[in-house]
């Protein structure tokens, strides 16, 4: 399958993912999925930084990424799908777009509201509702911060109240 993640990562675009996930893949794109991203070159070439010149960059709204995943999906480029939060993720997933695809909680960092779940993730009480309602449309999803690491289940993610 062509698509090898689909991550969401507060982060985006940075070492862990491109070094750690993509090195062992041989990936050939990494898509954003973000609106405001979408419409914002400057910030766009910040996140260019960090991918070498053999990796296409797309920075992609969910309506745009909506009608190319299934194109990627069928394509033998290799690729990424990264979105910043849960609920960008859940409203491709709606969609029908990511079927087959498991979705990776990868970084979802401390901030006001947030709780810790795992080391790498935090989750706030909108994060958790997010993560019911991605259940609903997409049940294979999990926690792993980098490919050695063990995966962690959604469903012990949601009963967990601290890690």
């Amino acid at each position: 399958m062509p698509i090898l993640l689909c991550r969401v990562d507060d982060r985006l675009i940075h070492g862990q993912v491109v070094v750690g996930w993509g090195a062992r893949t041989g990936l050939d794109y990494v898509a954003v999925v973000d609106d405001e991203l979408a419409r914002s070159e400057w910030e766009q070439d910040l996140y260019r930084a960090g991918l070498s010149e053999s990796v296409e960059d797309r920075f992609l709204s969910v309506a745009e990424a909506v009608e190319l995943v299934p194109q990627w999906v069928q394509n033998a480029e290799r690729g990424f799908i990264l979105t910043r939060d849960i609920g960008t993720m859940r409203r491709l997933a709606e969609h029908g777009v990511l079927a087959d695809i498991e979705v990776n909680l990868g970084g979802l960092h401390d901030a006001p509201g947030r709780r810790r779940i795992l080391p790498y993730l935090f989750l706030s009480a909108d994060d958790r509702r997010e993560l019911e309602r991605l259940r609903r449309v997409h049940p294979h999803v999990t926690a792993q911060d980098v490919p050695s690491a063990r995966r962690v289940g959604l469903d012990d993610l949601l009963q967990s109240r601290s890690g």
